[in-house]
């Protein structure tokens, strides 16, 4: 069985997330969508509402795990029996540090691959950095986020936001 990490921070998932997830089981047995706990990140949602998060909205696709860990990647990658580590690329100044990150991991686990996927061309733009600051604003989410994320982006920002904007498209 042919087995793929996905990892990331997922703080919140979004579409372009979901377009690397669809397209690397096409590649590969059961891809695992793993939650990083990064303890110089303060993220906006805790690890267990993120990994819950992917979990509803992966329902779907029996084979898709999702996890959350610590520490290294690729040493979760190795301990999971994963062949390759899956790194969603959005342009190429994603491509710099991904590609030292690639390097590193190689020579920690070198019978692990790192496979670079771009993301569709109408994902390219969102990161989820991009989708917190649009939702803390009130702004349109139509099309970053499954709407489950959106709902959880809405509950987690009422009562804060200068701009009480729609966000409805």
């Amino acid at each position: 069985m042919k087995i793929a990490v996905y990892p990331g921070s997922f703080d919140p998932v979004t579409n372009g997330h979901l377009d690397i997830i669809v397209r690397a089981r096409a590649l590969f047995d059961r891809v695992i969508v793993a939650v990083a706990e990064n303890p110089h990140k303060k993220p906006l949602f805790p690890v267990t509402e993120r990994v819950e998060m992917l979990r509803s909205v992966l329902a779907g696709f029996p084979d898709v795990k999702v996890d959350a860990y610590s520490g290294l990647t690729v040493f979760y990658a190795r301990k999971q029996g994963a062949c390759a580590i899956i790194r969603g690329l959005r342009a190429i100044s994603d491509f710099e540090n991904e590609f030292v990150m690639a390097l590193t991991n190689k020579k920690l686990a070198p019978e692990i691959e790192t496979l670079f996927l771009m993301t569709e061309a109408k994902y390219s733009f969102i990161s989820s950095s991009a989708v917190k600051e649009v939702a803390f604003y009130g702004g349109c989410l139509k099309d970053m986020v499954p709407p489950l994320v959106e709902a959880a982006l809405r509950a987690k920002f009422s009562g804060s936001r200068e701009n009480e904007g729609d966000f409805s498209a």
